[in-house]
């Protein structure tokens, strides 16, 4: 591992360069290639202790080309009780999706399923890269397959349910604590008025974490060797 501030830097930067020219679903897909030019939406650094794991970038995101910048980002941060300074602000918080880039449409008008080449390429080099994260909001069934891997139960439902089995187990060595949540989609409203229990519950200890680890007072700010907030195109 790693052990100086510049090794840190430099590899986390390398790997924005290089997420940022990714073009392997166009060029080398696994299905068919992307119906549109790359444009990889992420946020990262060395000294952010938060990571949001969602699916990947929608219509809105694609344009913008920063993360959540949509309904959904505003229920997210309304979630987790901060605002748009602190969410965009990558020293202290990071966005890793699944999938770097919009996916395209299905047939009905939905986002497709974030792309595979995405995960299989950048992810286990990405979170090597930011061992300091310490807690990682993970979005939905594909983050939640990822981070949570046999751990994780037979609905998305159920696995949320469980929360507490996930934020009181003791994570494994080197690995950050995992804290499962539904996607923040307005198609997710009737999930919300069914399962009250994750307004009454899950938010109060979610919030009370993000104000742990987003609040002043770290003492180490000034010591920050990089920051990359990456948005390709940007």
């Amino acid at each position: 591992m790693r052990s100086n501030c510049s090794d840190f830097a430099g590899g986390l930067e390398q790997l924005a360069a290089e997420i940022r020219d990714c073009r392997i679903c166009v060029e080398a897909p696994e299905r068919a290639p992307l119906p549109h030019d790359p444009r990889p939406v992420l946020q990262v650094s060395r000294t952010a202790r938060l990571c949001i794991c969602g699916q990947a970038p929608g219509t809105r995101v694609h344009r913008s080309g920063r993360p959540f910048t949509d309904p959904s980002g505003d229920r997210l941060r309304s979630w987790m009780g901060i605002g748009p300074d602190l969410f965009y602000d990558p020293d202290r918080l990071a966005i890793v999706p699944m999938g770097f880039c919009f996916p395209g449409l299905d047939a009905k008008g939905g986002d497709l399923p974030p792309r595979p080449e995405c995960r299989k390429a950048w992810h286990d080099q990405l979170f090597a890269a930011m061992p300091q994260i310490e807690l990682v909001l993970v979005i939905g069934q594909y983050a939640q397959a990822y981070h949570l891997g046999t751990r994780r139960r037979k609905s998305l439902t159920e696995t949320v349910a469980n929360w507490r089995d996930y934020w009181e187990e003791a994570p494994e060595p080197g690995k950050p604590r995992v804290l499962p949540l539904p996607h923040p989609s307005w198609r997710n409203n009737a999930w919300l008025k069914k399962n009250r229990w994750f307004e009454t519950d899950l938010l109060p200890v979610l919030r009370n974490e993000i104000a742990r680890l987003l609040g002043p007072g770290d003492g180490d700010r000034g010591g920050t060797c990089m920051d990359v907030q990456l948005a390709a195109g940007t």
